[in-house]
Formats: structure tokens, sequence, C-alpha cells
């Protein structure tokens, strides 16, 4: 069990509809490990090399719902995750026949006068969210 002082200052939480379908496919699919989990209210803290979200089944127990929900979830919004092997995940990705919203590509962003690169991919989930992967190319000047 993870311990709560060692969490990070931030972690999504992501409204699903099928608890049972998103907990498989970030654990079976994605490689995240379960940190501990309260299957009777479709709860799920997860984990992936240090990264963290939470998955909560919409309509069990309290929700955090400010407006109205339609698929697929998560409107304007792309979650970055680190990876430390993003070619092997992709791969593993493609495999499940998971959507593809950005297929694999090598992106330099600019920051200042140094650009920063990252190997990247974005899936989505079962309830629409974007989940955007990548690993780190690091830095090279303009």
């Amino acid at each position: 069990m993870t311990s709560l002082n060692s969490m990070p200052p931030l972690i999504p939480e992501l409204g699903c509809i099928d608890f049972e379908a998103s907990l498989a496919f970030y654990t079976q699919v994605l490689g995240f490990n379960v940190s501990y989990q309260r299957p009777e209210e479709g709860f799920a803290m997860l984990e992936r090399q240090g990264a963290y979200l939470m998955i909560d089944q919409i309509g069990i127990g309290r929700t955090w719902i400010s407006g109205s929900m339609e698929c697929p979830f998560g409107r304007g919004i792309n979650i970055q995750i680190e990876t430390t092997n993003v070619d092997a995940l992709n791969a593993r990705v493609l495999d499940s026949g998971a959507p593809i919203f950005l297929p694999m590509e090598e992106k330099w962003y600019r920051r200042d006068d140094t650009l920063l690169g990252s190997r990247q991919f974005i899936v989505q989930d079962p309830d629409g969210y974007l989940l955007r992967f990548y690993q780190d190319l690091g830095t090279r000047p303009m």
C-alpha cells in the first residue's frame, strides 16, 4: 500500500462508466499497478513508474461531477505520463486495439532558446480520456 506521505502533489481522478473495464485497461494494457482500491465504491488509486491517477465509477457513492457527462470524457485535456520505454508500451496498446488518438511521433517543443524532445503517442481510455505517454529525448539548442 502506498503511503499518503509519499504521494505526489497532483493526482487526477477520472470518472468512469465501467470500473472493471477501466481497471482492466489501466492495469493489463497500460501496466499500472493498483496502490489500493475500494471496489464497493468503484474506486482505485493507480501507479505507473511514479505517475499516479485515480479512477472512480460514476454513480456509485460520492461523485465529483459539475455538469452533464457524455462520452468522450475529458474534452480539452490530455494527461501526459512519462515512461521509460514508450515504444514497448505503444506496441502493447496497439496490440490491445485501444483507440489511438495520436500515433507515435518525435516532437521537439521550444522552451526559451532550448528544444525539449519527446517521443510520444496518445491513446484514449475506455471513457475517452486522452493519455499522452512520452519518453524524454533530452534537449538541444534552437
